[in-house]
């Protein structure tokens, strides 16, 4: 959002012409929607958002203490209504779980990189989305699926704390923790899509290209006013460029995979499987042809950065709560010492699975500092009531997943950073409403198995090889946080390894 103020000052000018333009339409029935901030004709709400100066989840969080659980924004052209209470959500997305399972409409920018909404998560309620979520889920992160990726995070988790020495060896001990975090799913995550060897230089070029389409894809103020769209002219030509190069990168390894699967055994270290198998051939609800090159490129663009932004996100916070808790920490070096014995032996995934402090540990980082303050946006699929108050068809439904996470009235001492909660019986974790970190309902996240597994067992490497301290020594960390894609910490974590041995 702090990227809209250098609009302002046109959109000032432009408002006199906007008000006349659009006023002129019929108004149509007045909706109850439910209350808000009072906002500007036309532009609704946007300027106060973006003059605010503040990160858009501490915007709405100040909202939620005056306006309660439900509120509206207006934001141009769109209607955000933001839920954060827990029998709201029970109510829309599981009571009412098809009628709010839909998307809202994309802004022209997203339109392009999600092939008109091709993808598991863009895509509105109906036959494409069942289609690409059925084959995600049954064919690629089903948990024998995963299991047989094993080898791959295994290699990868040992490039990452080789990585992790190197740098520490470098610069006197010390290491950045969110840059080595992300690179190692990222590079999990490349293996998994695209079944072939990639060097390093290579894994790093995707990741900038990916990274390119999230800068892109950031807001712009004409995604809340189209008709301000011509003076972007400069930004829609960028993000056009911006898509030609993910293409021409990317669809290349579409084709090597291909040959190899036409060609079995004629690259020798192309894995027997790939996400990419799954959609070669894959048959589509209500439609006859296969995915298009554009769409497979978009298909595994989606599978990359969905997991790589929200896992390194986690592990960046999770090392900080273990350096800001030494307690915390501890105890979990001492559960991965019994559980793996005083050996040389590395912790792997079955021995992750005998770990209830290590899972309690995680579901406390999910509650505390959920990867992204809000879930993906909701519509509905026809104009509803939800809490007495119209929900139009037009409408985002945002899910504000920080403000339930850190609702003391359904949390002890929410502020305080505290495993033993998930050991003591105190609510949360599971599929109720209490912390939602992946969503609920017939959207949730397909990739959370996926992602856990990630989490838990980064975590569980880091700590049984280092012990994680503060930079600078005996410096108290800082927990705010900003948002680049999903919410990260505000000076970006750099940390002390001492080697345990």
């Amino acid at each position: 959002m702090a990227s809209l103020s250098s609009y302002y000052t046109l959109l000032a000018l432009l408002i006199p012409i906007l008000v006349f333009l659009l006023t002129r339409k019929p108004k149509s029935k007045r909706l109850n929607l439910p209350p808000g901030p009072p906002g500007w004709p036309v532009v609704g709400n946007l300027f106060q958002v973006v003059r605010s100066g503040k990160p858009f989840f501490e915007y709405v969080r100040e909202l939620r203490d005056t306006y309660g659980p439900i509120f509206t924004l207006k934001m141009g052209t769109r209607t955000l209504i933001i839920l954060s209470d827990t029998k709201l959500v029970h109510e829309a997305l599981v009571e009412k779980g098809a009628i709010f399972a839909s998307r809202p409409r994309e802004n022209p920018t997203r339109n392009i990189f999600s092939c008109n909404k091709f993808t598991v998560n863009s895509a509105v309620y109906g036959p494409v989305w069942r289609s690409l979520r059925r084959n995600m889920v049954q064919n690629m992160l089903s948990s024998s699926r995963l299991k047989e990726f094993r080898g791959v995070r295994e290699r990868a988790m040992d490039r990452f704390i080789d990585k992790l020495l190197s740098e520490a060896k470098a610069n006197d001990g010390v290491v950045w923790v969110l840059k080595n975090a992300r690179f190692a799913v990222f590079d999990i995550l490349v293996k998994m899509s695209f079944g072939i060897e990639m060097d390093e230089e290579t894994v790093e070029k995707m990741d900038q290209v990916m990274k390119k389409v999230l800068i892109t894809l950031d807001p712009r103020i004409d995604d809340f006013l189209p008709i301000l769209g011509p003076f972007f002219a400069k930004q829609w030509k960028k993000a056009l460029e911006v898509r030609k190069e993910q293409t021409d990168f990317i669809y290349p390894f579409i084709q090597q995979r291909k040959r190899a699967l036409e060609n079995p055994g004629s690259d020798k270290a192309a894995t027997s499987f790939s996400y990419l198998d799954t959609l070669f051939d894959l048959k589509i609800e209500g439609r006859s042809s296969v995915p298009t090159k554009d769409e497979l490129v978009t298909l595994c663009s989606e599978f990359l950065n969905g997991g790589t932004d929200t896992t390194g996100t986690a592990v960046e916070w999770g090392i900080a709560q273990l350096i800001a808790n030494p307690e915390v920490q501890r105890k979990l070096y001492e559960e991965i010492q019994n559980v793996v014995g005083s050996s040389d032996r590395k912790v792997d995934e079955k021995d992750v699975e005998k770990m209830p402090y290590l899972e309690a540990v995680v579901k406390e980082l999910l509650r505390k500092h959920p990867p992204t303050p809000f879930s993906l946006t909701h519509a509905v699929t026809e104009t509803t009531k939800l809490a007495g108050y119209d929900i139009p068809t037009d409408a985002n439904v945002d899910i504000f997943l920080s403000g339930i996470s850190d609702d003391p009235n359904v949390w002890s001492d929410p502020e305080r950073f505290d495993p033993n909660r998930f050991l003591g019986g105190e609510q949360g974790g599971g599929n109720d409403m209490t912390m939602l970190p992946f969503g609920v309902g017939r959207r949730i996240c397909p990739g959370l198995t996926m992602a856990t597994v990630h989490i838990h067992l980064m975590l569980a490497r880091m700590v049984q090889e280092f012990e994680w301290c503060a930079y600078p020594p005996g410096s108290e960390m800082d927990f705010s946080g900003k948002t680049e894609f999903t919410v990260v910490m505000k000076n970006t974590l750099r940390a002390v390894i001492n080697r345990r041995g």
